[in-house]
């Protein structure tokens, strides 16, 4: 049996890989895969094996997936076509009798109006027709997704944001890492459904505060209208689908679709959650 992670060379993936390591795995009994595998040289180096595994390409997955795999499923970052490529590598993993199927997926999936919730609750459903056995694994939102904010903080002092009061459990994309790590290392998370988030739900009031001890100067949050929040994106640039998506999505968050503290991500890697202001430090310091 192996332990399959796809999409190893982006950000999630190649620290699910490490913490597989980390954890206790046979290097040997991991592929790490990717379009490309010149960017996954340095997880080569770990002793783990590599392989192409590309999701617009099936015959790609069917060459890598073999019978009592488990394959860490990594959520596409193309928004629009992630339910046919990650319904590839479910075909695939069916076809070729794996064991379980580990999917990152994104919190309260099934009920969230969360603009991105849509195509993880049919990939969810997709892996439920399978009959592949799985662990689904809804992520809340990583600490890393503010590294811009602190560059624009350093710049003007003013995170703006149309999130009103809204709050963010969020938890570091190690954090969430290691629960895969971990999922795929415990046949008894098959069939269980874990909504994972960061321990601490925050405003974007308490971001500013917490922005304001990392950069060591004093940074404010400016709560803007929807409407006022679209027009400041189109003076910056933003073609109209970015400004549609992002405006989507910070009301999402002031409605709460990202606010939930389970305690299932700490349960789950035996630790608290990376905390917001040790997390957005360690990307300052990066």
């Amino acid at each position: 049996m192996s332990i399959i992670v796809t999409a190893a060379s982006g950000h999630l993936g190649r620290l699910v890989v490490e913490a597989l390591i980390e954890r206790g795995a046979d290097p040997g009994s991991v592929i790490a895969t990717s379009r490309d595998l010149t960017r996954i040289e340095d997880l080569a180096a770990l002793g783990v094996r590599t392989a192409v595994l590309d999701y617009s390409r099936p015959s790609t997955i069917a060459d890598v997936i073999g019978a009592g795999d488990v394959v860490v499923l990594i959520s596409s970052d193309a928004v629009g076509q992630r339910v046919a490529q990650h319904t590839a590598v479910i075909d695939a993993s069916a076809a070729a009798g794996a064991s379980r199927i580990i999917y990152t997926s994104v919190l309260d999936a099934g009920r969230s109006d969360l603009i991105l919730a849509p195509e993880h609750k049919a990939t969810e459903e997709a892996i439920a027709a399978s009959g592949v056995p799985a662990t689904i694994l809804r992520n809340g939102w990583y600490t890393e997704n503010y590294a811009t904010a602190i560059d624009v903080a350093r710049q003007s002092g003013v995170i703006a944001a149309s999130v009103g009061d809204g709050r963010v459990a969020s938890a570091s994309r190690r954090d969430f890492a290691e629960a895969a790590a971990a999922a795929a290392l415990d046949d008894e998370t098959a069939g269980r459904v874990f909504e994972l988030s960061g321990n601490v739900a925050w405003t974007h009031a308490e971001l500013a505060d917490a922005l304001t001890d990392v950069i060591g100067a004093p940074v404010r949050y400016q709560a803007l209208s929807t409407d006022e929040h679209a027009a400041s994106l189109r003076a910056a640039g933003l073609d109209e689908g970015t400004v549609a998506f992002v405006v989507a999505l910070d009301a999402g968050i002031r409605d709460g679709a990202l606010a939930h503290t389970s305690g299932e991500l700490e349960a789950l890697i035996g630790r608290p959650t990376t905390p917001l202001a040790e997390g957005l430090a360690a990307i300052a310091a990066q």
